[in-house]
């Protein structure tokens, strides 16, 4: 079974930095030539935010 190291789950509330907004994560991904997770949030379906742009409620 594979092993991930990223910070939040599908379905987890998490904080835009940036604008201070509370979204849910929809999905996420691996960027391998980035080599960082980006996510995708339902609030927003068609942007995608770093690991970095978000954190924990």
């Amino acid at each position: 079974m594979k092993s991930t190291k990223n910070r939040f789950s599908n379905g987890a509330m998490v904080t835009i930095k940036e604008t201070g907004e509370t979204v849910t994560i929809l999905k996420w991904q691996y960027v391998k030539n980035m080599k960082r997770y980006s996510y995708i949030v339902k609030e927003h379906p068609g942007t995608f935010y770093f690991e970095e742009e978000l954190e924990i409620n």
